[in-house]
């Protein structure tokens, strides 16, 4: 197997003409570049913003910070609400 030689692609840009059209082919281009643009764009924005390494701090017991969704919060609320409505109801003959 060789590589792509002049004749092969020659064949492959007939066939992006032929599907595209000769109108759509700039349009496709200029695109094309944009968005090569904008992604190498975001990037180097990206690796800009990257925050530094930072160590883990120490945790002491009793001080450790508990984090949770807001889905989370809402389901262990409404089954508190559900524990405490079955202690206020009485017990059923």
């Amino acid at each position: 197997m060789g590589s792509i030689g002049a004749p092969e692609l020659i064949i492959v840009l007939l066939v992006v003409l032929l599907l595209f059209g000769s109108t759509k082919l700039p349009k496709l281009a200029r695109s094309i570049g944009e968005a090569s643009k904008e992604f190498k764009k975001g990037v180097d924005e990206g690796a800009k913003e990257a925050p530094p390494e930072v160590e883990p701090a120490e945790v002491k017991p009793g001080d450790e910070s508990v984090t949770m969704s807001r889905a989370e919060l809402d389901a262990m609320l409404a089954r508190e609400r559900e524990a405490n409505a079955r202690k206020d109801t009485p017990p059923s003959v």
